[in-house]
């Protein structure tokens, strides 16, 4: 035990000195606080500014002429469509457009600009619609309802709990952001921590220093430091981004308010976040060893060991349907899958409730693949470690396994 903890805080103390390690750890929070800051600085020295914006436009139609103030933009009436162009030729105006005679029947506008546009600005789009549809409803309905036709809908969700109070947690597009963002981040820690730990293997199988330390140490010591050391940083690592996840999200809603201010992270989020992170990592570390002893040189060891880290991205490939349905049994059975659960789990805790059940259900199955892949793995690592060359084929490893 003893040799397996030296081997423990050798592996933990060289990962964290690691330049790479540091700079991946302290870059997540320090960019997200420079884009805080810049963000504050930004708003601060850009505000608004109450220009005015002046569009022309040429009524044949004879009927809008209220309306033409509409927030920092002033809607300018010409006669005739060469008096709008040479306004327009002249900077008078920034564009101009014209409502013709047949629009009750066709419902177009012909739009001139003196600049390349993919699209008309929001901003102006914006304008002209409230100033068609008021001057069109004026007289017809009330002002106070032509205020409710142009706003925007604005529909209020309450999530309630089958007792029908309201609940605790309410699900909103911005709970997912904190989560989306810390899944990509899980994939790239598990990754690179294991990752690492098969180059490591890689480097002192091709350099022969695994003999001397297999002269020293049993098989078993060495890959269960291996594995704890590397899985020790890349959990502290995790807790660095969880602890300062709320400072983050507070300063973010105070500095921004509105949408950033909803933002609520559920309140078993940060533990479980760290459980399937220890758990994706002992699984992908292991799986990490495996490959690593029975390949011939480290460069061959992370090809393979990228055909097995692409599951973990699935959750994210498919986002989407995920946010539109989350409660598919597709998305049940990758709770459950071990390879792709520590992602999907902390990707729908941001978008609904993930029953207690499959919870219990993936963590078990997390468990017996990381104990299972170990006892394999442990005979694997004892057979071929010190196998150079070529690497055995699968038939081979079987029946090496079934010999031990």
């Amino acid at each position: 035990m003893n040799k397996t903890f030296l081997i423990l805080r050798h592996e933990f103390l060289h990962m964290i000195k690691r330049k790479g390690f540091i700079a991946m750890t302290i870059i997540v929070p320090l960019v997200a606080l420079l884009a805080i800051g810049i963000a504050h600085f930004v708003s601060g020295i850009a505000g608004p500014t109450g220009e005015i914006t002046t569009i022309g436009y040429v009524d044949e139609v004879g009927e809008f002429q209220q309306y033409t103030s509409q927030g920092n933009i002033m809607l300018v009436r010409f006669d005739t469509p060469e008096d709008a162009t040479k306004a327009l030729v002249s900077n008078d105006i920034t564009e101009y457009f014209i409502i013709p005679s047949n629009y009750a029947s066709t419902g177009a506008l012909q739009h001139y600009t003196l600049e390349k546009q993919l699209t008309t600005p929001p901003a102006s789009t914006t304008a002209i619609k409230k100033f068609i549809s008021s001057n069109l409803l004026a007289g017809r309905v009330s002002p106070s309802t032509i205020e409710l036709i142009e706003a925007p809908l604005n529909l209020v969700t309450t999530r309630l709990t089958a007792t029908g109070a309201v609940a605790t947690e309410q699900g909103r597009l911005g709970n997912f952001i904190i989560p989306g963002i810390f899944s990509s981040l899980l994939c790239l820690s598990i990754i690179f921590s294991s990752t690492r730990l098969l180059q490591g293997l890689g480097e002192e199988k091709e350099n022969r220093l695994i003999e001397i330390l297999l002269s020293s140490v049993s098989p078993w010591q060495l890959l269960t430091g291996k594995i704890l050391g590397m899985g020790a940083a890349g959990l502290a690592q995790v807790v660095v981004w969880v602890i300062s996840a709320p400072f983050l999200l507070s300063l973010a809603s105070s500095t921004f308010g509105g949408f950033i201010g909803t933002i609520q992270l559920p309140a078993n989020f940060l533990v479980l976040t760290t459980v399937y992170f220890i758990l994706g990592y002992l699984l992908f570390a292991v799986l990490s060893a495996s490959i690593g002893a029975i390949s011939s040189n480290s460069q061959e060891g992370q090809q393979l060991i990228g055909i097995f880290t692409l599951p973990l991205f699935i959750p994210i490939w498919f986002m989407s349907p995920l946010m539109e349905f989350p409660n598919n049994p597709i998305w049940i059975v990758l709770t459950i899958l071990p390879i792709t659960s520590p992602v999907e789990v902390v990707m729908r805790l941001g978008i609904s409730d993930v029953p207690a059940w499959e919870l219990v259900a993936s963590i078990a199955a997390l468990g017996l693949s990381i104990t299972g892949l170990l006892l394999l793995t442990t005979r694997v690592f004892r057979a071929y470690l010190l196998m150079y060359g070529k690497r055995p084929g699968i038939r081979e490893i079987i029946r090496s396994l079934r010999s031990e």
